[in-house]
């Protein structure tokens, strides 16, 4: 079955480490949403808990494994270079993407003259009906925008981006940074970013959280964070403009999506309450 002309020239690169079920989950909702096996490539970064035997199910998918965990950088090249497609879709693999996300993020895209977009999204306890919400959500938000900014959990770029300034660092040490890292370079290149109202996805997001308990896995974190602003060249004055830029536009953008909508194009669900960012 041929996908949808709209989403026909997408590709999706999902990038995976273990967490089978929310990879099965994942394909499923892309799946769901339109998107055929073919336009799908899984990186398999060294998984031991079945997710090579799951794919290998699955001869529509494509498919590469790798026998140890490059991390997001690696695996997002590697997934970018094995397609020509003219949009290519990086996501996580703790996500559930409805119909019509991908479609409205493309079409987003095209009409703003956008080069990397991300859509809206609802983090954290999938404990309402998620494709109803988003379908309103879409319908709701679809004017709403935020501009110079995208997100890691999911975000479009078109090839001439890649074609540009190459394609993501590599660098181990940058562990988490990898996203941040590839929006600074394609600012500096002149290319736009956007976040959009008019596309919607539900990621888990608790499943990153639940790994960085640990008071020595936060040591890594800071550390991670330490190099990646070195090798980046920021400066505490830079970081500190930076910072409170940040907080004045996050602050106005959801003080007044909230007010004119009832929704933010950051939510979370926790404890079965709301949160809006």
């Amino acid at each position: 079955m041929s996908p949808p002309l709209d989403i026909a020239d997408i590709a999706v690169v999902i990038p995976v480490f273990n967490q089978l079920h929310f990879t099965q989950n994942c394909v499923d909702s892309l799946n769901r949403a339109g998107v055929a096996d073919s336009q799908i490539i899984i990186v398999n970064n060294g998984s031991t808990d079945g997710t090579r035997e799951f794919l290998d199910t699955r001869p529509g998918l494509r498919v590469i494994h790798n026998e140890t965990n490059r991390g997001c950088g690696g695996g997002w090249t590697q997934g970018s270079q094995a397609t020509s497609a003219t949009w290519t879709v990086v996501l996580n693999n703790d996500v559930l993407v409805p119909p019509g996300c991908l479609e409205n993020l493309k079409c987003f895209a095209e009409e703003n003259k956008i080069d990397v977009a991300s859509p809206a999204m609802c983090e954290g306890e999938c404990d309402y009906d998620w494709q109803a919400y988003a379908g309103d959500f879409m319908n709701k938000l679809k004017s709403v925008r935020r501009n110079h900014i995208a997100h890691g959990v999911c975000f479009m770029v078109h090839r001439r981006v890649f074609e540009t300034i190459g394609y993501f660092d590599e660098d181990l040490r940058l562990g988490g940074y990898e996203d941040d890292e590839f929006f600074r370079r394609a600012r500096r290149a002149g290319f736009r970013l956007a976040t959009t109202g008019a596309a919607f996805l539900h990621h888990f997001g608790s499943v990153t959280q639940k790994s960085l308990k640990s008071e020595q896995v936060m040591a890594k974190v800071f550390e991670r964070r330490a190099y990646y602003r070195k090798k980046s060249g920021q400066t505490w004055i830079s970081r500190k403009i930076v910072h409170v830029r940040n907080d004045i536009r996050g602050n106005w953008w959801r003080m007044t999506e909230k007010h004119r909508f009832g929704h933010t194009l950051k939510e979370r669900r926790l404890a079965g309450r709301w949160e809006f960012y």
